[in-house]
């Protein structure tokens, strides 16, 4: 078996590979990264991804450590296999790739953080930051999904009609949250509910979650 994940089950990247890989019916082998232990800034895996973050890919001679890269790598090297994440047509692509962009750079960042707060803190055990600092955050991802609303009455996902890297992008951190409070800001908005249960449903993704269980 060439491929080979490093990662962890409460990584949102990680969950992004994973997910990739089981939308193309791939077969990969999982290794898992002790995060708890800091295994991850051990000088072992320091060799692998001098970040020190989830998840590291492999792919024979290939060594990837950042999870958009590796999830785009399959969806262009194994095109042809599972589902078509990705579009022959560069004003499709395009289209793509500016929402892969949004998520890295708008949805991302307060989502994850939030998903953090609320719910990877409190398995850990790990204290919640201020309530001030949890009510910014929810704004900034209030603001994106008002965004999302609109394109989303017009289109059926992000990048077309058809499910591709843009959406899948968006499911494990949509994932957390929806299990918390912040449920609501979801639910509020017609079209990205509709969206996030169409995401969250799909066999693939299913997999995973029954997979990583945490």
């Amino acid at each position: 078996m060439a491929i080979k994940v490093h990662g962890h089950p409460l990584s949102a990247s990680t969950h992004r590979v994973l997910a990739t890989l089981a939308e193309k019916e791939l077969d990969y082998e999982f290794i898992l990264v002790d995060l708890a232990t800091d295994q991850h800034k051990s000088q072992a895996f320091l060799s692998l991804n001098p970040f020190g973050q989830v998840p590291f890919f492999e792919d024979g001679d290939l060594k990837l450590f950042e999870s958009r890269a590796i999830t785009q790598y399959l969806a262009h090297t194994f095109a042809d296999k599972g589902t078509p994440l990705t579009a022959h047509d560069p004003k499709k692509m395009a289209i793509i790739s500016q929402w892969t962009e949004i998520e890295a750079h708008c949805f991302y960042p307060p989502a994850s953080k939030l998903a953090y707060e609320l719910v990877i803190k409190p398995i850990n055990g790990e204290t919640k930051e201020e309530e001030s600092v949890v009510s910014q955050l929810e704004a900034r991802l209030a603001e994106v999904l008002d965004i999302y609303e609109l394109h989303l009455a017009q289109s059926k996902y992000l990048g077309g009609d058809s499910f591709t890297l843009a959406d899948l992008h968006h499911s494990a951190v949509i994932n957390f949250l929806m299990g918390t409070k912040l449920k609501a800001l979801f639910d509020a908005r017609p079209h990205v509910s509709a969206w996030c249960a169409d995401i969250l449903a799909r066999p693939a993704w299913k997999k995973i979650v029954a997979a990583t269980k945490y």
